[in-house]
């Protein structure tokens, strides 16, 4: 087998390996991103559909916010919320079953807060 040939094949053979991993690279970024964005999408769609739970269930959120500042105030006084999400709604038979999951994102990071429904009152569960 002649030398150029040799050296042909070789150079090839670099070239298929290289693209191969290249391609392998581009493939985990892209999906490292599509992770992330899917993520945060789930992350929405999860407090769209516990708000419309909520408020399907006659819920009123302006009430339920309040007693989640209010718990949020007596666990960390002073810090001032950035967000408040609504992430759960759990409705069982009557009203004192009932409970709200509040995602609070604040300077000490992201938390959340449960609160119990007697009533028509909302406290936080412990």
């Amino acid at each position: 087998m002649p030398t150029w040939l040799i050296v042909v094949l070789v150079v090839f053979a670099l070239l298929v390996i290289a693209l191969f991993v290249l391609g392998l690279v581009g493939a985990q970024r892209r999906d490292r991103d599509r992770d992330a964005a899917f993520g945060a999408e789930l992350e929405k769609a999860n407090a769209a559909l516990a708000e419309a739970r909520a408020s399907d269930r006659g819920w009123e959120r302006s009430i339920l916010e309040a007693a989640a500042r209010a718990a949020h105030e007596r666990a960390h006084p002073g810090a001032d919320i950035r967000e408040l999400h609504l992430v759960q709604v759990v409705d069982r038979p009557g009203t004192d079953s009932d409970q709200a999951r509040f995602r609070v994102m604040d300077a000490h990071g992201e938390h959340d807060i449960l609160l119990g429904r007697r009533g028509d009152q909302w406290n936080e569960v412990a």
